[in-house]
């Protein structure tokens, strides 16, 4: 059976992350970067599809935290015979991936268990291993995994295995490392000087956020650190999740692929991170979106492998049983090659975040805005899939014509325009909003819909006033604000759309409940606003970690895991509510 996502923790080295449980078990590690085949998919299924186990016999009550603000992960076994803690951490990469492993024995003699299954291509593919004087080295196709172990380990039916009893006062060290297999063998980790160096690196990049800019700043901090943990290092490129077919509903089909740069986020994460103050991560996340879409936007995708590439082929696994039978298990993103009229407008409105929070505009960006606002002159009549994907026929989605609306409104206020195309845009800037405010408004319901003439509700229309389109307090966005706060409410969150109530229903969309939040603060109803964050914070995991959606039925986090989106808007909305930030173009 599969654990619940609330107990797992992350890792990660800044170009890839595994996920760790509470049982000490390792259950997910794509290698050598985030959207690789998996190596460990025991989240997926069970142990037998890979997992790297290092824990008591016999556990009792376990305890777990980072170790201040870091990513290094400690967790405290008690048993009948003694305690035990574990540190686990990923290096920050440098040649070479490695997972590091140092267990301590803080009272009496516990007998431990040692059990890595490397199963490569997610699940499928035992490695060919063999033991050595230092451990154990496992080769399959292109890749080589190292174990360092300090005592003997042994081969048994396609795992690595030992057990041995660690005293009060003993230390044992383990390391993972991945290499390509034709690569020369790399040098033994000093388990004590990476773990001071890791260290070293969450602390050191932490500083650059100022703790008074918030009264939340433990959550903000945690969720900065975890969405540098998911910034690749060297493209600059964030990732929605690390994971891939966590279900949206419970054992539904609604299972995606979120190992991959989505444009849409892309506002989102650049004043997040300018925000918080690291302009850096901020200047190489707008670096990664130009050359992503490089010169011709006729052909933009929606989204991106974290390295700029565009090929996300979707297929499933038919080996894995998925996340509590939830299948299929989807590696990959049809929703890729859709056409998504609004992420036109998303990418304007980050350049034009970016030009206002003082990053220097380059050449390539000027070229890109004016070929994009030229794009998206001929395009911005036409359907679309939506901003959440719908795979069915395409519509006219009140929310991305609003975010055809924001393209216009920041080449005006920030392009060199010559006098008759600036006329030109200014006419269709207003025909737009002229547009989405009657076609997309419900006069019966008495609230914008989701897409035009129809009656269904959907809290992406919470983001109207964020970027500008109208304010909060204007009559419309008002009663469209207050309708959703009802109709879409469940148990004080915010689902997209209303419950089908037919037990497919997937779980309230946590950062939906944080828009709400920004858009109370836009009326000046900082308590709601208040009460909107501190629910969604207080459903984090014990390690302050958040996913995609939370099941207030089941009272459970859903969905990808952890998800950027959730941890973005906690930056957001925690900043927003105790001082002035730079904002979309919401007040």
């Amino acid at each position: 059976m599969s654990k619940p996502i609330e107990s797992y923790a992350l890792i990660g080295d800044g170009q890839t992350a595994a996920l760790v449980a509470r049982d000490g078990s390792i259950d997910w590690l794509c290698w050598p970067d985030f959207d690789s085949d998996a190596c460990l998919s025991a989240l997926l299924g069970d142990e037998s599809h890979g997992r790297w186990l290092v824990a008591p016999r016999d556990t009792g009550e376990i305890e777990r935290r980072y170790r201040g603000d870091t990513l290094v992960l400690e967790t405290t076994f008690h048993t009948d015979a003694g305690a035990v803690r574990m540190t686990d951490f990923m290096p920050i990469r440098g040649r070479h991936s490695s997972l590091v492993r140092i267990v301590e024995g803080l009272s009496g003699r516990v007998v431990m268990d040692l059990d890595l299954r490397l199963r490569f291509d997610y699940g499928a593919l035992a490695p060919w291993c063999e033991t050595r004087g230092d451990g154990a080295v496992a080769t399959v196709g292109q890749h080589r995994v190292y174990l360092l172990a300090p005592m003997a380990v042994a081969v048994q039916d396609g795992r690595i295995a030992a057990s041995f009893t660690l005293s009060e006062g003993e230390t044992h060290a383990f390391a993972l490392t991945c290499t390509a297999a034709w690569d020369p063998e790399p040098e033994p980790i000093d388990a004590r000087e990476a773990l001071h160096a890791t260290l070293a690196h969450w602390e050191g990049w932490i500083e650059g956020f100022d703790i008074s800019r918030t009264r939340w700043s433990g959550a903000v901090k945690r969720s900065l650190l975890t969405l540098k943990a998911m910034v690749h290092q060297r493209s600059g490129g964030l990732i929605a999740a690390p994971t891939t077919s966590l279900p949206e509903a419970p054992a539904g089909t609604m299972n995606w692929d979120y190992r991959y740069s989505w444009l849409r986020d892309a506002t989102f994460t650049l004043g997040a991170f300018i925000n918080a103050g690291f302009s850096a991560e901020a200047t190489a996340w707008r670096d990664w979106l130009l050359r992503a879409i490089a010169g011709d936007p006729d052909v933009m995708r929606i989204m991106y492998r974290v390295d700029g590439s565009r090929h996300l082929d979707e297929w499933t696994v038919d080996a894995l049983p998925g996340y509590r039978e939830a299948r299929p298990v989807r590696i990959g993103n049809a929703a890729s090659t859709q056409i998504q009229i609004d992420v036109y407008g998303e990418v304007l409105d980050t350049l034009a975040l970016a030009r206002r929070a003082g990053i220097a505009p380059s050449a390539h960006q000027a070229a890109m805005e004016a070929r994009i606002v030229a794009h998206l002159e001929r395009v911005w009549h036409h359907r679309g899939s939506g901003v959440w994907e719908s795979r069915g026929h395409p519509r006219q989605y009140t929310y991305s014509k609003a975010m055809c609306w924001v393209g216009f409104d920041r080449a005006l206020a920030h392009a060199d325009l010559d006098a008759q195309t600036r006329g030109r845009l200014e006419v269709l800037r207003a025909r737009v909003h002229t547009e989405v405010c009657r076609e997309g408004w419900n006069t019966g319901l008495s609230t914008f819909t989701q897409s035009y003439g129809s009656h269904v509700l959907d809290a992406s229309l919470l983001l109207l006033p964020l970027v500008g389109f109208l304010p909060a307090d204007d009559t419309r966005m008002a009663a469209t604000i207050a309708r959703i706060g009802t109709d879409l409410n469940q148990g004080g969150f915010i689902r997209r759309t209303r419950a089908k109530g037919d037990g497919t229903d997937e779980g309230a969309f946590l950062p939906c409940s944080l828009w709400m939040a920004d858009c109370l603060r836009l009326q000046n109803r900082h308590d709601e606003a208040t009460a909107y964050l501190e629910r969604v914070l207080g459903v984090a995991n014990d390690v302050g970690l958040l996913s995609e959606e939370y099941d207030v039925p089941g009272k459970c986090l859903t969905g990808n895991f952890p998800q950027a989106l959730t941890h973005l808007g906690i930056v957001n909305t925690a900043l927003s509510l105790c001082g002035p930030v730079l904002n979309r173009g919401g007040g």
